[in-house]
């Protein structure tokens, strides 16, 4: 989904993630359980290679796998890459046919869209009696994600698992609304501590009090706004808050995806008034938010230079590392639409242009590696950090309980700010659609423009649906 630095922040030693992935299993070298060994080792002695984005998800798993290779006797080299490179990969591998790749990291708008009849149909080994069987089967994964980044057009059809699921939320000081709560209360005529009530308008009242009225911080409120991906899912929160969208029935092509969005639809009223409100809440933000990417706002918010943001979830072990206890998770705030956070989440998919058997061990390695076993293994790594994609791993004790300070998995610290924003009202969904890459260009490109001053919000509106309608008229008739 993202550049793999944002995540690389909640990496560590080897070792210990090792013997985290031992220990979050209770000492089991077999991750997962399987009445019939014997399936297990059937194809013992492949080579498998899986391509990823370097996130903390695989972290955990290159640090972990020798359960893995215990249990199946398969080999995984895991080669990780920044996101494009790894799109550029894989298109290399399918265009010339070498199958080099036998599990890819299939990026919903990178790689499953343009590439989807080039994985297999994960149903199949699903139901194969020959083969294990998935723990909880596909109903165990949020449903949110089986669809954004499991299945494209065909409802029917599973061509990647859920394998981590970065989400937006509001992350801020803690310890400063705690002090403050009383005066900004007086000041600004509203409860200013997060909740599902607040909306984006009180948000920017926060910011703007914290701006003028406290030096405990520089600035209320800081932002990914760099020309750059990140200012793409920055906006997005506010454009679907406002209620627009990129393209008519947004909701069916954010979830399943499609070849044919038609007409962009960001000339909407409702697109420019969302887009007028993130130029409004920009001007009092950080000013270095116009030089950051999800890193660069993470990495201001740890420092101290601002109350709060929005950013992805998984930032919380990096938060509560750089400024333990002080740091609460919620739900974006609401616009007069509704509230939505952008989800980011990915799958690992099976090439389909491998040999058969290769498959079939691979499907072992995705079954293992999306366990509710290993990925309570990756929470608890210090080697990763983890986004479980389970539900059932979220309603383990160990798990629950990490929900509060002190915390074993401070991943956790933001999973009911998270877990809200999955509700299918609340869940932020960008165009699954083939050409979803220079369609993201084309509207960075242009709110960028807008936030230098170069462009008036409409303005910037317009450029951006005309520049995403030629791109998209080349695969469509309208």
């Amino acid at each position: 989904m993202a550049a793999p630095s944002r995540r690389a922040l909640l990496r560590g030693g080897a070792a210990a993630g090792a013997a985290g992935l031992l220990s979050a299993c209770g000492g089991r070298r077999d991750a997962v359980v399987h009445a019939d060994a014997g399936a297990w080792r059937r194809y013992a002695g492949t080579t498998l290679n899986f391509v990823s984005e370097n996130t903390a998800p695989t972290a955990a798993i290159v640090a972990g796998l020798r359960p893995f290779t215990e249990l199946t006797g398969i080999r995984v080299n895991i080669v990780t890459l920044e996101l494009s490179a790894l799109a550029q990969k894989v298109a290399l591998d399918f265009a010339s046919g070498n199958g080099e790749y036998d599990v890819v990291y299939a990026d919903p708008y990178l790689v499953l869209a343009p590439y989807a009849p080039a994985f297999a149909d994960l149903r199949e080994f699903q139901e194969d009696p020959a083969l294990p069987r998935l723990t909880g089967g596909f109903e165990d994964f949020v449903p949110s994600h089986l669809e954004a980044a499991g299945r494209f057009e065909d409802p029917g059809k599973v061509l990647a698992l859920p394998y981590d699921c970065p989400t937006m939320v509001w992350q801020y000081r803690a310890d400063l609304f705690a002090r403050h709560r009383d005066r900004m209360a007086d000041d600004l005529g509203f409860d200013p501590m997060p909740s599902d009530d607040t909306t984006w308008e009180q948000y920017y009242a926060i910011a703007a009090w914290f701006n003028d009225r406290t030096d405990d911080v520089r600035y209320g409120t800081g932002h990914q706004a760099k020309q750059h991906d990140a200012l793409m899912c920055d906006f997005s929160n506010l454009l679907w808050s406002w209620g627009g969208d990129y393209f008519d029935d947004g909701e069916r092509v954010g979830r399943l995806g499609t070849t044919d969005p038609g007409p962009c639809r960001l000339r909407s009223d409702a697109a420019v008034a969302g887009a007028e409100f993130y130029e409004r809440l920009l001007r009092i933000a950080d000013p270095a938010s116009r030089t950051w990417d999800w890193d660069g706002v993470g990495a201001g918010f740890r420092a101290g230079r601002f109350a709060m943001c929005p950013n992805w979830h998984e930032y919380a072990a990096a938060n509560e590392a750089a400024v333990p206890g002080k740091v609460g998770y919620a739900r974006l705030p609401k616009g007069p639409a509704r509230s939505a956070g952008m989800y980011g989440g990915t799958g690992i998919a099976v090439s389909n242009i491998v040999p058969a058997e290769r498959r079939r061990a691979a499907w072992l390695f995705l079954a293992w590696a999306t366990a509710p076993r290993t990925q309570r293994a990756g929470l608890a790594s210090e080697a990763g950090g983890g986004t479980p994609t389970r539900t059932s791993v979220y309603r383990h004790p160990r798990v629950a309980a990490a929900e509060h300070r002190p915390s074993a998995m401070p991943n956790m610290l933001s999973s009911r700010a998270v877990r809200t924003t999955w509700q299918p009202e609340n869940i932020g969904l960008r165009p699954k659609i083939p050409m979803w890459g220079e369609c993201d260009t084309a509207l960075y490109t242009e709110v960028s423009r807008m936030l230098a001053g170069d462009a008036s919000p409409a303005a910037a509106m317009r450029s951006a649906a005309d520049r995403i309608d030629r791109i998209v008229s080349r695969g469509w008739v309208g």
